[in-house]
């Protein structure tokens, strides 16, 4: 008799992708659900999820719970020039197209407003960091509530880190909301620094991938 099931965590597969883009959703507002916060729900994953599930899949990996549903995921680029690079040619044209300008607004006022999230959606220079040469790879991770406490996303920065590392990668770095204080936290309880060109409004922060 095989014993009960627990969390763990897989490839990213294809049909994941919904599943993604609505784990993105409901932990983007300071790691809380930005459903409806935006004129467009869309907006989000199309700009921290979907396009590194287009452009790097093998370096996608999704937390799952008891039950085999998707709860979470690591995604992520090796090469961030090289997904600069792709994302103005194949990704920012078509966003600019689904998205000219911000929609009718909602009853919320988040502090990283419409306009600048399409602004951002339409501009991969933005992942130019000065430190790119050291730490060329990025990340995001999200987790849902009940996959959270659990050590899912150590293992999820540990699985990430280790595929890297097996693609001879030097280090990683990544982004997050000055407002998420908690999130901050894990990563400095993982060893992540914080980098030279970080700012108390933009956080930036970087680990070695082994």
């Amino acid at each position: 008799m095989s014993g009960p099931l627990v969390p763990g965590i897989r490839p990213y597969r294809p049909d994941d992708r919904d599943a993604v883009a609505e784990i993105c959703l409901r932990t983007a507002v300071a790691g809380g659900d930005a459903t409806g916060v935006y004129s467009d729900d869309a907006l989000m994953p199309e700009v921290y999820a979907l396009p590194y599930v287009a452009f790097a899949p093998d370096l996608a990996f999704v937390a799952v719970d008891d039950a085999g549903r998707v709860g979470g995921y690591v995604l992520g680029v090796a090469d961030t020039a090289a997904f600069i690079d792709w994302y103005a040619r194949a990704w920012a044209p078509g966003f600019r197209e689904r998205h000219p300008s911000p929609g009718p607004p909602t009853a919320h006022r988040p502090e990283y407003g419409e306009a600048q999230l399409i602004a951002d959606g339409g501009d991969p220079e933005r992942m130019r960091i000065a430190e790119l040469a050291r730490y060329p790879a990025h990340l995001h991770i999200d987790l849902l509530p009940h996959l959270q406490g659990l050590g899912l996303g150590r293992r999820l920065i540990d699985t990430f880190r280790a595929a890297l590392a097996e693609r001879s990668v030097p280090a990683l770095h990544l982004g997050l909301d000055p407002a998420n204080a908690g999130a901050r936290a894990f990563y400095e309880r993982l060893g992540f620094h914080e980098l030279p060109s970080s700012r108390p409004d933009a956080p930036l922060l970087g680990i070695a991938a082994r």
